[in-house]
């Protein structure tokens, strides 16, 4: 088993359970959450680039306009997508949300289409018409939209495509986003200390602690993932994307203890069959290219 491998499947595993973190400190309102998590991510991403001594491509990523707007419209996807992902764990829609991050894939396949040109083959479509199935069914059933997994698989889908296309990387990438949402966030933690509705400072040490940690337990896995992707095969990567979403789908039935009945798992399974179906027939592509 490769290091990539290793550290690939832990970046998933980390985001896999990223829910259990948010839950521990539910008691704290999702929008602060994210604009702890903004503030204590530059302070991380920063210390990893005095460490490794390089700070000349932020210099020039602020000097390239184009780079600005395009980072600067990933960062409002990005903080749109952390606050519904960290509202979802603490309203008890944790398995929503892995469902959006489940169609997430078949999604980049729709962009790639409308955006990149690109012509998925007869099985990606048919992938995508089983969980069109599965979620107009969900739709029909529950009489109302998951509407935490469409912004969810929106905005990381819409996220994922612009990054696909910068000229930073993954690690330089997440730090000029967190950069940019650091004022707005610094000016939303000082009006809710000002108002007396801030968390920092009057919670336990444990959880102060764990608010402080937020950039931490965001950024690790990014870097463990960055780290073991540029070792292993696309599509090895492919496969190990579910493992995310399916540890928070667990996590939300097993210990959350959230609520999934019958007609939820028939609708699930759509998405799940057409996940198996993409999946296999990416690899079979793969390997004939070989």
């Amino acid at each position: 088993m490769s290091k990539g491998f290793i550290f690939a499947c832990l970046g998933y595993f980390l985001w896999g359970i990223l829910p259990l973190y948010w839950k521990i400190i539910q008691e704290v309102p999702a929008f602060q959450i994210m604009c702890h998590r903004i503030v204590w991510s530059v302070v991380f991403l920063l210390l990893i680039h005095a460490i490794k001594g390089n700070f000349s491509w932020l210099k020039k990523a602020f000097q390239n306009k184009k780079v600005l707007l395009t980072f600067l419209t990933s960062a409002l996807l990005l903080s749109a997508n952390w606050f519904t992902y960290i509202w979802s764990v603490n309203n008890g829609r944790t398995i929503e949300a892995s469902l959006g991050y489940f169609i997430n894939p078949l999604f980049m396949v729709i962009l790639g289409v409308i955006f990149l040109k690109e012509r998925p083959d007869k099985w990606s479509w048919f992938a995508i018409g089983l969980a069109a199935v599965g979620i107009v069914y969900t739709i029909t059933i529950y009489g109302s939209v998951p509407w935490v997994a469409f912004v969810l698989v929106g905005s990381f889908g819409t996220y994922g495509l612009l990054r696909k296309t910068a000229a930073l990387n993954s690690l330089q990438g997440l730090t000029l986003e967190t950069i940019l949402m650091l004022i707005p966030a610094l000016v939303f933690l000082i009006y809710f200390e000002i108002n007396g509705t801030g968390a920092f400072g009057h919670l336990t040490f444990g959880k102060n602690v764990l608010l402080a940690m937020a950039g931490i337990a965001t950024s690790v896995p990014l870097l463990f993932f960055a780290y073991g992707a540029r070792r292993i095969q696309y599509t090895t990567t492919g496969i190990l994307q579910y493992i995310a979403p399916t540890f928070q789908f667990i996590i939300g039935l097993l210990i959350f203890k959230e609520e999934f009945t019958t007609n939820r798992l028939i609708g699930f399974s759509f998405v799940w069959l057409a996940l198996i179906i993409y999946t296999v027939n990416n690899v079979r592509k793969r390997r004939r290219s070989l």
